[in-house]
């Protein structure tokens, strides 16, 4: 009950109220952030791009939709990923979610904090949570890929219908 009586007096400070804004969006997609700079799969992978390598993620939305997460399964340096195609995967408390890379390349480098720390891709997605790092070879790839108010879009567009 007190918890209940300071949410409302917590969401009436703030001014939220679901009669007012019947279309108000759940808390959690409020706090989820899209980086200028950065291009976007719509698979919710992030990229960027910064001289001949591209570090891949996923995107702050795609890691509140999971939940936490508490093993990450990546490739080895020196391998090769396809644009689309599956490279690792996430398991999170609630799912297991396969990981798609939205370039072409060779596998430069892999975060290997993640298989002690996984939960950096819950709490920096796009700093110290990062997969793997990628040597494009196709530069097109990276040119079609969605920008940030592209992907904001995108998001709000893919929640609104589930």
């Amino acid at each position: 009950m007190a918890l209940r009586m300071w949410a409302s007096s917590t969401a009436n400070a703030l001014r939220l109220s679901s009669v007012s804004r019947p279309h108000f969006s759940p808390l959690s997609r409020c706090f989820s952030s899209v980086l200028d700079g950065l291009k976007y799969a719509n698979s919710h992978e992030w990229v960027k791009h910064e001289g001949s390598v591209a570090t891949i993620g996923i995107t702050d939305h795609a890691q509140d939709h999971l939940g936490e997460v508490v093993f990450v399964d990546l490739p080895d340096v020196g391998g090769s990923v396809t644009k689309a195609t599956g490279f690792g995967a996430v398991e999170s408390v609630k799912a297991t979610s396969d990981i798609n890379s939205p370039v072409s390349g060779e596998i430069v480098e892999v975060n290997s904090k993640l298989s002690e720390t996984p939960g950096l891709i819950n709490t920096s997605p796009y700093e110290d949570g990062w997969m793997i790092k990628v040597k494009p070879s196709n530069a097109s790839e990276l040119e079609a890929l969605m920008g940030a108010k592209e992907y904001t879009k995108f998001c709000e567009e893919e929640d609104a219908s589930h």
